[in-house]
């Protein structure tokens, strides 16, 4: 078991060097100049910017040569800084890029764990339930949550959500994180949190349950055909024993796989929930600083979202030896 750890890890670090170039040069090759797009706002100003100051600022931001050659020594500048543990200062913000990723990560980490955790709680036993009870009213019902959940726009069902239950009943506040006009503390102000959460939390929670109900079905009805399932009836167990204990503990492992995505999921941010909803998430900052050229944020965060994958895909390995014993990692 350790030597496969140490193994993957080492094979980690390849990996990791290699998507660090390809979003570095697809960064740099993108449309979008930051430095051009200063200096257009300081022109709509009605000033001028001479060129001198425009080949200074692109000398500053470590932007003046766009050549195959300039690319690359501005790469292997990039991962010095990284290899010391720095990621760069924000183009935008104007702070370390670490400080900005930890100052609105937090918020799209509460949204993403608590949704994560009814999603679990709804899709799982629904998908049972629904392999169980194959061509029943239940199955037909989670199919058509599966389909709702799959094919409704993430930006189209949380508009519909906003409009009905916070600008026709209002129960719930349309946008925002917190209420700015009534100053709340302790659990009050933990209270105005989740009332402005609950409305994009129910949104990815109705989204994301119809995939794994779908997977959860499939894997159950599979397992129910098998013949140590036939078995264990005919011993005479109990059907709960028979679901619970023998049909769904084998269904784990491709559960198990699609765990892998869940780590950097949980960090990475609902872009489109956070601009549907207005909430300052790192997802919401990510697609701004991407939209702006950003290129200390974006490597910053593409590369601990790709450290997440990393880390999940190994944990999700590792879990296969747990689930299944037959499983062994060499």
């Amino acid at each position: 078991m350790f030597k496969y750890i140490i193994k993957r890890l080492l094979m980690s670090v390849f990996i990791l060097l290699g998507v660090s170039m390809i979003i570095y040069f697809l960064i740099r090759l993108m449309p979008v100049d930051f430095v051009q797009s200063k200096i257009d706002a300081i022109n709509q100003g009605g000033a001028t910017v001479s060129e001198e100051t425009v080949n200074a600022m692109y000398e500053i931001y470590g932007l003046g040569d766009n050549s195959f050659i300039g690319i690359l020594k501005g790469y292997f500048g990039w991962l010095w800084a990284l290899v010391r543990l720095d990621l760069g200062t924000s183009f935008v913000y104007g702070i370390p890029v670490a400080r900005v990723i930890f100052e609105h990560m937090g918020i799209s980490f509460a949204v993403a764990l608590i949704a994560t955790i009814f999603e679990f709680l709804i899709a799982i036993p629904l998908g049972i339930t629904a392999a169980t009870h194959q061509y029943s009213f239940r199955d037909y019902l989670v199919t058509v949550l599966v389909m709702i959940g799959i094919s409704l726009p993430s930006f189209f069902f949380g508009n519909m959500l906003k409009d009905v239950l916070a600008l026709k009943f209002g129960w719930f506040p349309a946008s925002g994180l917190v209420d700015a006009t009534v100053s709340n503390a302790g659990i009050m102000l933990l209270v105005d949190y989740l009332k402005h959460m609950f409305i994009p939390i129910l949104t990815i929670v109705i989204l994301s349950i119809g995939a794994r109900m779908r997977m959860t079905r499939t894997n159950m009805l599979e397992v129910m055909n098998s013949d140590y399932i036939r078995t264990a009836r005919a011993k005479g167990l109990k059907e709960s024993v028979v679901i619970n204990k023998h049909a769904f503990r084998n269904t784990l492992i491709p559960l198990v796989t699609s765990l892998a995505g869940l780590l950097p999921s949980l960090f990475s941010g609902a872009i489109i929930t956070e601009q549907v909803f207005d909430l300052p998430g790192i997802g919401n900052i990510a697609l701004d600083a991407m939209n702006r050229g950003d290129i200390p944020f974006i490597m910053g965060y593409n590369m601990f979202l790709a450290l997440l994958s990393v880390i999940g895909v190994l944990l999700a390995d590792l879990m296969y030896g747990i689930v299944d014993p037959r499983v062994k990692l060499d």
